[in-house]
């Protein structure tokens, strides 16, 4: 039986490429919406092929959009990607707030709901972590082996409403300036932890002598009531093996009261999803993304928050958010964090245009006002309620923006830091990703990855491309698979322990 031909995917009318569903030899003709495009070269699964001809120095566009610019003429059939494509800075109209869409919001009474952990100060848990978070890497090794020895001690399998013990670990804290944006930043993304919903108590462990001080890091923290947080450094105690030990006792002290939390029925608007996308391909933008996008559409229906970040990838689409601002002053906020970032990139000696990674461009994707472009189509169609700072506590309901370098780690930790509860993580190369103490959910832009790794992929995505599913079917599964993971499904990063790691906070400044 001979296999079909692999199909041309355009998403606009006006747009001059379309994406092939398969590897395609030169000669082969690709149906595009019932044109018949014949390749003049090899096109690779995922990546681009011309529809028309396009003029030497002519804008070349997909999802409607300007993607670049094409080096030469560029034939009907021709594989479109860096070889015949550069980026070019251009004017885009921001015309801010022209497409908010405020929505109607469900009463609470029909919203769906999530078996939660609902907290004294209001918030709301989907899972239920002890939590160690050193102020210095000098007490990172104490540290791990406290969690470590909790873990494998067997003492948490008495305490069945436990998760276990997080350590949160990371190479700051010292050699940096002791007061300024970096210093700030850290302890922003610190205290952001320490008031997170799915912790239930906390030791913070230094190691005396560093910038970062205990003191300076709690004074004024308004902590909910009945929240135990018990300090100390391996200075004062008296060494590594003092403190591992003086540690355990501490946590171990703070495991029934943490016991004593249960799930209860909660309605979706206390859910804030964190969304995210590494690793990224050509079908980024048509499967995972939109179709996350339309589960946040569907979350921020039900009165809760979705937040997109990785401010470096949203570069070349931001004049498509300013465009559902809520109010002109939001849409300027996000232009202030854009211009920051050229200031940024270019004291250090590089560039906005410096994405897509090299795994990006293997997944077909060419520039990075083609990632962008892609990468926008997790926030949805919503109103842009704010934009908020890295790590900022997120307090608006709606879709949020929070300002993230494209790094996943960092990017996560200040989303999670800003009070997401529940992260979906898109990924079409294959990004091994979790975000203790929060589940990740991995949502997979192709069957071929899917099936590939699928120890990794909670969720196939790759049925838009496939035919099998909508983008409205999949963003239906992935909303209902978020409610089921808030309630205590397991995800297949958490699985597989992923997550300390994770905690990676954003080091802006001088390293002395």
């Amino acid at each position: 039986m001979t296999s079909p031909l692999p199909r041309g995917i355009r998403l606009q009318p006006a747009d001059d490429v379309a994406i092939t569903t398969g590897d395609a030899a030169a000669g082969t003709p690709i149906d595009v919406g019932g044109q018949q495009v014949l390749l003049r070269n090899d096109v690779p699964r995922g990546h681009k092929l011309a529809v028309r001809d396009i003029g030497a120095g002519a804008a070349v566009r997909r999802y409607g959009q300007v993607i670049g610019f094409a080096r030469a003429g560029i034939t009907a059939g021709e594989h479109v990607h860096l070889h015949n494509v550069e980026y070019r800075e251009f004017e885009r109209e921001y015309e801010f707030s022209s497409d908010a869409r405020p929505g109607k919001v469900l009463p609470e009474a029909e919203q769906a709901t999530f078996q939660g952990y609902a907290r004294s100060d209001g918030t709301v848990g989907t899972r239920n972590f002890l939590g160690i978070l050193t102020t210095v890497n000098c007490s990172a090794t104490a540290a791990r082996q406290i969690a470590n020895r909790m873990r494998y001690s067997g003492i948490l399998d008495d305490y069945e409403n436990v998760d276990g013990v997080v350590a949160l670990t990371h190479g700051l804290g010292c050699g940096m300036a002791p007061s300024g944006e970096g210093i700030d930043v850290l302890r922003r993304v610190m205290r952001g932890y320490l008031t997170h919903p799915n912790f239930a108590g906390f030791l913070i462990l230094g190691l005396g002598c560093e910038d970062n001080q205990v003191k300076a890091l709690t004074e004024g923290l308004e902590l909910r009531p009945g929240l135990p947080v018990s300090t100390g450094t391996i200075q004062e105690i008296g060494g590594t093996k003092k403190t591992v030990a003086a540690g355990i006792e501490r946590l171990t002290a703070m495991l029934p009261g943490a016991d004593q939390a249960h799930r209860e029925t909660v309605p979706a608007s206390r859910l804030i999803l964190g969304t995210n996308c590494g690793g990224s391909d050509s079908y980024s933008g048509l499967t995972a993304n939109p179709a996350l996008g339309n589960a946040v559409d569907r979350l921020v229906a039900q009165g809760g928050t979705g937040i997109v970040g990785e401010t470096p990838e949203i570069y070349g689409a931001e004049h498509l958010l300013t465009r559902r601002a809520a109010t002109e002053a939001v849409g300027r906020k996000l232009l202030q964090r854009i211009a920051w970032w050229r200031e940024y990139t270019e004291k250090n000696g590089a560039s906005m245009d410096a994405n897509p990674s090299p795994g990006n461009k293997a997944g077909g994707i060419t520039t990075i006002l083609e990632k962008s472009l892609g990468a926008v189509a997790k926030g949805g169609t919503t109103t842009l309620a704010d934009v908020v700072a890295y790590a900022e506590p997120v307090t608006s309901k709606g879709f949020v923006f929070m300002d993230t370098p494209g790094y996943d780690p960092v990017s996560v930790t200040g989303i999670v830091a800003g009070g997401a509860n529940v992260v979906c993580f898109t990924t079409g190369r294959g990004s091994a990703f979790g975000c203790a103490p929060v589940p990740s959910i991995k949502i997979a832009t192709s069957t071929a990855l899917y099936d590939h790794m699928n120890d990794d992929m909670d969720i196939n995505a790759g049925r838009i491309v496939d035919g099998t599913a909508s983008v409205e079917d999949v963003g239906a599964d992935i909303f209902r698979t978020i409610l089921s993971v808030a309630s205590g499904e397991e995800t297949k990063s958490e699985s597989m322990d992923y997550g300390e790691e994770e905690f990676v906070p954003w080091h802006i400044g001088t390293v002395m």
